[in-house]
């Protein structure tokens, strides 16, 4: 995979200052910058194709239309696994591979197979990394980091690996993708936005089942200080910025004070 990334960074655009000089984690920098570049990588990758394509399959037989969960959002998670694991030596092919298996099994939030949902998706990578040329440490690193990657698992990753792909899925329930993910999947709850009488919980306990804006209390904004990666951490705190603005404009909007909850 190395020289694949190294083969795509040199036929797509990047400043100036990246030469043949540059080493193979210079380069594996440059092409996270482009989901294009991703894609491209993907696609020349026999294994990832394929993976790819079966990820692509198993979403057109569920037709379930979640927006939160599609192939933008294991491509944006793979690009950030990549970024997160590169300062500890992550294989790029490898966090390409448990991005797009991270959720290959979709369990929806509601159901109570929810915290199994993870070594479900284990258990598909295991089943196809090995048809698709991974070896068995491969294959055992990208299991691994899938199974530990889920939030309601509340499981601790043991490798850079698992690290990186837990931090990457968590950035995306923050910033404005977090905020499009959080009312899509709301509604396909039927969740309300909020309780129209007593919208910032001060006079009820908080209940992100009923409420799309009592999830950013209950989880979002904690999330920051979950992150194992240190570049994670920065990114997920400038993301978490982005969600404290944006209750701040809704209690303007609803002429209501956010009261001790203005303060996570």
């Amino acid at each position: 995979m190395a020289a694949t990334v190294v083969a795509r960074v040199r036929s797509h655009p990047i400043p100036r200052m990246y030469n043949d000089r540059l080493s193979v984690r210079a380069m594996v920098r440059a092409v996270t910058q482009s989901l294009a570049a991703l894609e491209t990588s993907i696609a020349e990758d026999a294994s990832l194709r394929a993976i790819r394509a079966e990820i692509e399959r198993r979403a057109r037989e569920a037709a379930d239309g979640d927006a939160a969960h599609d192939l933008g959002h294991l491509l944006r998670v793979a690009l950030w696994t990549m970024r997160l694991g590169e300062a500890d030596g992550v294989d790029p092919r490898l966090a390409i591979a448990a991005a797009l298996l991270h959720d290959v099994v979709n369990v929806p939030k509601s159901s109570p197979d929810r915290t199994r949902a993870s070594a479900m998706c284990a258990e598909v990578a295991r089943e196809l990394l090995p048809r698709h040329g991974f070896t068995p440490d491969e294959v055992e690193l990208v299991s691994g980091a899938v199974l530990d990657h889920s939030y309601s698992r509340g499981a601790t990753p043991r490798t850079p690996l698992g690290c990186a792909l837990q931090d990457a899925d968590r950035l995306e329930a923050l910033g404005a993708i977090g905020l499009m993910r959080c009312i899509s999947t709301g509604s396909r709850m039927s969740s309300r936005y909020f309780d129209d009488a007593d919208p910032f919980a001060e006079a009820r306990p908080l209940d992100d089942v009923r409420y799309s804006i009592d999830h950013f209390y209950t989880k979002l904004l904690g999330l920051p200080a979950t992150m194992r990666t240190e570049a994670g951490r920065r990114e997920a705190e400038r993301r978490a910025a982005f969600l404290r603005a944006f209750l701040s404009e809704l209690a303007h909007e609803l002429g209501r004070p956010q009261g001790s909850l203005g303060s996570r």
